[in-house]
């Protein structure tokens, strides 16, 4: 017998799985034929769960920690050997280490477009791409939903799987939320925590947890970016003073035309064209705007019976001299345009200034 038939015929009595990589989920502890040996010792590190399966079934599992297998911490598999008073002889079971660590640095995205409908931009497209982070919650449920009979599975081994269920959610999330389409971008990280919440429990039906969950960028078409960058500037400045400047860019290009704006054929239609549209913005601009102050006030003048007679016009400093020479009294009657007729000069109130320095007339 060769030294390596030796080495097969032996019992295992040390069963431990240590784990020098980081996306591997399942490892399966190789026995090549060999037996486990009655009172075998179990290493379970951090950070892992150890599963004992028994011809396809499901048996005892162990969280972290150094065991001695008998049939104590046996249970399920010694029922299913029927062990009914211990085992001494040595037995064939698979045991599985599942590693419980985050699994970091996931990547996710469209591979296709999301069709979403904006009420200012119609139907749109948008991709979207990020990273997320998941752990193995429950190690039963996820060898006996995911692994098989794999000898050692990587997080790379589901991740297609994983992403288009990702990808299904996040579209129906989308469609669902009806945001306006410049608030993809502005709210990543409410979109994210939404998405997880949506995502994780169906990644429980298969074990998993996800534990992180992020959209790094949502992209849309260049030509509604640029829309949405100017709807944007449009509400932080002046739109009479941006169509101008506009207008004036226009007639510049135009001008840089081999035959400038006093060309040909087309150049000739075009430079017409803007000609005329900055003509009319400004005579609009022009028509709008006010022509100047109005002109002053004109002093009011007023005609005066003097011995029968019309005089005047008569500005009020006139009227002033007037009545402190007594030319002009209370009871003098006059006349402006306006009026009906003749009134005394002390029953026109605008004439209450020109007596104002002049005593009362004296009682009778």
């Amino acid at each position: 017998m060769g030294i390596f038939d030796k080495l097969k015929s032996e019992f295992i009595d040390i069963i431990e799985w240590t784990d020098s990589t980081s996306n591997t989920l399942v490892h399966r502890f190789e026995r090549y034929g060999n037996e486990i040996k009655n009172q075998a010792k179990l290493t379970v590190r951090e950070s892992q769960v150890a599963v004992f399966i028994n011809e396809g079934k499901l048996a005892d599992v162990f969280s972290p920690g150094m065991y001695t297998l008998t049939t104590e911490n046996l249970p399920i598999l010694s029922t299913l050997k029927g062990w009914k008073y211990g085992f001494n002889s040595p037995f064939k079971a698979e045991v599985y280490f599942v590693n419980t660590k985050n699994v970091t640095d996931l990547k996710w995205g469209t591979k296709n477009p999301i069709t979403v409908s904006d009420e200012r931009f119609g139907m749109l497209e948008l991709r979207a791409f990020g990273t997320y982070a998941l752990r193995v919650k429950d190690a039963a449920v996820f060898i006996r939903e995911i692994v098989g009979t794999e000898g050692d599975f990587t997080s790379e081994g589901i991740a297609e799987q994983l992403q288009s269920l990702i990808v299904t959610r996040f579209t129906d999330a989308i469609g669902e939320a009806n945001l306006p389409v410049e608030s993809y971008a502005a709210k990543t990280n409410e979109i994210s925590t939404l998405i997880q919440g949506i995502i994780d429990p169906e990644f429980g039906a298969y074990g998993l947890t996800i534990t992180k969950f992020l959209i790094e960028n949502v992209s849309m078409p260049e030509e509604i970016k640029k829309e949405i960058f100017e709807l944007s500037r449009l509400a932080k400045v002046d739109l009479t003073k941006l169509a101008q400047m506009k207008a004036a860019k226009a007639i510049e290009k135009a001008a840089e035309n081999p035959g400038g704006m006093a060309g040909a054929g087309v150049g000739m239609g075009v430079g017409f064209g803007l000609g005329n549209q900055m003509s009319n913005l400004f005579s609009q601009q022009a028509a709008a705007a006010p022509a100047g102050p109005p002109p002053l006030p004109t002093a009011a003048s007023f005609f005066v019976a003097v011995n029968g007679q019309q005089s005047g016009p008569f500005d009020l400093a006139t009227l002033q001299t007037m009545a402190g020479k007594n030319q002009l009294t209370r009871e003098t009657l006059v006349w402006k345009q306006g009026m009906s007729g003749w009134l005394a000069a002390g029953q026109v109130a605008e004439l209450s200034t020109v007596f104002s320095n002049l005593p009362p007339p004296l009682p009778s």
